[in-house]
């Protein structure tokens, strides 16, 4: 916590809409556009010329063959199974703690998937 005396509460908003208002603060994500998934929470992304933002806690994603490159930010749900590449379950390199609240971002390149824990 930064500040331990003087705490302002979040109200009437979600986490993932809170960290999406944050990630549009910085100019390499002005252009941060939401991707949905279905009820289960799997998302499958077919177009990635922008940074995404999952809208809920993943549990699977896919990246079409039609998406060479991208930079998906997510929080993983509590049952999180992981990346796959064109309908091709793949291990990711870097770390995911499933514990439902925490921000990563999944950079897709060359093929490989890189997972990095974003904040403090």
């Amino acid at each position: 916590m930064i500040n331990n005396d003087r705490i302002v509460p979040v109200m009437a908003t979600d986490l993932i809409t809170l960290y999406g208002v944050i990630l549009k603060m910085d100019s390499n994500n002005s252009s941060l556009a939401k991707v949905n998934g279905d009820a289960e929470g799997n998302f499958a992304v077919t177009s990635a010329s922008t940074p995404l933002l999952a809208s809920e806690p993943v549990k699977s994603c896919d990246f079409t063959a039609a998406v060479t490159s991208a930079s998906l930010y997510f929080v993983p749900s509590y049952d999180f199974e992981g990346f796959s590449l064109a309908g091709v379950k793949t291990t990711a390199t870097g770390d995911v703690d499933k514990d439902g609240n925490t921000l990563y971002l999944a950079t897709l390149a060359t093929n490989a998937i890189t997972i990095t824990k974003v904040g403090l």
